[in-house]
């Protein structure tokens, strides 16, 4: 369980960073701690799980960046780890992570998403990509992005609400 001290920095930690220098200053002044204190808080969350992660979100069109592909590749389960690792170490391959199957009509179980400025340099980059990580012999399908959603960081309190609605039946 968490207090409410806590609940409020995930309240403030979902609406995004403030842009300064120091944002967790920021933070720490509207809940009356110090940043040191928030920290640890961050820190705390992270480690009882109620924070998965803190990460950016970019806005990869406004940089440029108009040409989006997800690749998802058949990957043997012994070998995801190994090639995922590989796969990663890219700096065109912006996400790595390995998804559970989906039967036969969806057989991948490894997924990377590649950003370029467009459809032309994307596709040079996975066949760089496939030559160097040895991955010819897999099943893929690359599915660029047709629609630009506006992304976000994840809502703790909208999940929240959702439990209680489904364990109140």
């Amino acid at each position: 369980m968490i207090d409410g001290v806590s609940r409020q920095l995930i309240e403030l930690l979902q609406q995004g960073l403030p842009l300064v220098s120091r944002p967790y200053t920021e933070i720490a002044k509207k809940l009356h701690l110090t940043e040191d204190e928030v920290l640890i808080r961050v820190a705390k969350l992270k480690q009882q799980g109620i924070i998965k992660r803190l990460g950016v979100v970019v806005n990869h069109r406004r940089l440029g960046y108009k040409a989006n592909a997800m690749v998802v590749f058949d990957v043997p389960d012994s070998l995801i780890s190994q090639i995922g690792d590989h796969v990663s170490q890219f700096n065109f391959v912006n996400l790595c992570y390995q998804r559970p199957r989906q039967g036969d009509q969806w057989p991948y179980s490894l997924y990377c998403m590649i950003h370029g400025k467009n459809k032309e340099t994307v596709l040079k980059q996975l066949d760089h990509l496939i030559e160097s990580c040895g991955l010819q012999q897999f099943k893929r399908e690359v599915l660029f992005s047709k629609q630009c959603f506006k992304q976000r960081g994840a809502l703790y309190q909208a999940l929240e609400k959702q439990q209680k609605v489904i364990s109140n039946g």
